[in-house]
């Protein structure tokens, strides 16, 4: 999909906006997001990406909240690259792969909110992704093996272990 603004580009900023049931999709590149100041088009009060992204990752970008006289808080810096927390929330991206590392006590908390969880549960590529389906699989019996345990139908949850045992031999 190509940028809306410039109409050259592709777009790499996506959102869409609902009004009293009405969607409005906008489709823009880096490069004319950036030029637009990040700015959402039709809020009236020039909502920023920045500002988004900040809120979902519960940072104060006025510094308010904060009691007078209180020691400010240490903020996690990765020890590779040297960016902190607060600048990753600014420019929405990390500086290397190791601030996954150092930050990832707070990116947690932040896929469980964006995402509904921290574990991948969107489509599974056919020809790749037979050890996902296959590690699926086992937690979906793992699960109903719990389940025929506590109906104390002992017969089945056996048949169940055992093809949770199969299973796994073949991940090995």
């Amino acid at each position: 999909m190509m940028c809306q603004e410039c109409g050259s580009r592709p777009a790499t900023l996506h959102f869409t906006k609902i009004v009293n049931g009405e969607k409005t999709e906008f489709h823009f590149c880096e490069t004319c997001a950036r030029e637009k100041g990040e700015m959402i088009p039709g809020t009236p009060n020039g909502f920023s990406i920045h500002s988004l992204l900040s809120g979902l990752l519960d940072l104060d970008p006025a510094g308010k909240g904060q009691l007078a006289g209180a020691k400010a808080p240490q903020v996690p810096r990765c020890e590779e690259c040297g960016m902190t927390y607060t600048q990753f929330s600014k420019l929405g991206r990390f500086g290397c792969s190791s601030c996954y590392k150092y930050f990832s006590d707070r990116l947690d908390p932040l896929f469980k909110r964006v995402h509904g969880s921290t574990a991948h549960v969107g489509k599974i590529p056919k020809r790749s992704g037979g050890k996902i389906q296959t590690r699926r699989q086992i937690d979906e019996l793992k699960k109903e093996l719990q389940y025929r345990i506590v109906q104390e139908e002992f017969e089945t949850a056996a048949q169940i272990r055992d093809r949770i045992r199969e299973l796994e031999k073949d991940l090995a």
